[in-house]
């Protein structure tokens, strides 16, 4: 099992919550949210981020990171948020998904096994070439033209899903199902900030991939 980076003050909050998930099988190591985080999450190879969104804030030199070694490694995140915090929080910058404090360990433990599985399922399965566009799930890469194409864990399981079934049109919430699951709360605006992003990546003026079917959803175009 990848190990789990809890980024986060060592609080006894926090070391109870590594002693509980590494009692239901998970490897943890509490990482301080403030000095030798830098240096610890860029020296090793964490399987997953998991942030205390009180502490690591949207923007801060911490998130900075944690959102470069997401998209370089292909290496999910989720946030550990206050109950205030949910309004508030956008889902859209870069979190996989997100647990309120104060949190069970159990539902910890299946939400991490969960995206660690969905990544685990997208490694096995083979190359998708679409026209110039190939998609490596041996190595979780993605190219345009011999050019790499830098994505996040999202943008990437939602362009594997969408290149998986071309022609296929799906709405919104299926896309949140399939990709997200069922249990998301940032709604369908993230969709379409993801399918945004990914058209701003991988599509240029000879380049379509992902069609718009209005008042529906998103289809990965038949090449």
């Amino acid at each position: 099992m990848p190990r789990v980076f809890i980024i986060a003050t060592e609080s006894e909050p926090i070391r109870k919550l590594r002693t509980d998930l590494t009692q239901r099988g998970l490897d943890c190591l509490i990482v301080p949210s403030k000095d030798g985080t830098i240096e610890q999450i860029t020296g090793q190879s964490p399987g997953l981020l998991l942030l205390d969104a009180n502490e690591v804030t949207i923007g801060s030199e911490i998130w900075e990171l944690a959102q470069r070694t997401r998209q370089e490694r292909q290496i999910p995140i989720m946030a550990l948020i206050s109950r205030e915090q949910i309004n508030g929080f956008d889902f859209s910058t870069g979190v996989d998904d997100f647990v309120v404090k104060p949190c069970d360990a159990t539902e910890v433990t299946a939400r991490i096994k969960r995206i660690l599985g969905q990544k685990e399922h997208i490694d096995s399965e083979n190359i998708i070439r679409c026209g110039d566009l190939v998609i490596d799930s041996d190595k979780c890469e993605v190219s345009l033209g011999d050019k790499p194409i830098i994505l996040t864990f999202k943008e990437y399981q939602l362009l594997k899903f969408l290149a998986n079934n071309k022609g296929k049109v799906f709405t919104r919430d299926v896309l949140l199902d399939k990709v997200w699951g069922w249990d998301y709360y940032g709604g369908d605006r993230t969709v379409d900030v993801h399918i945004r992003r990914l058209r701003s990546k991988i599509e240029d003026s000879t380049h379509t991939f992902i069609e718009t079917v209005r008042n529906i959803g998103y289809k990965f175009k038949e090449l």
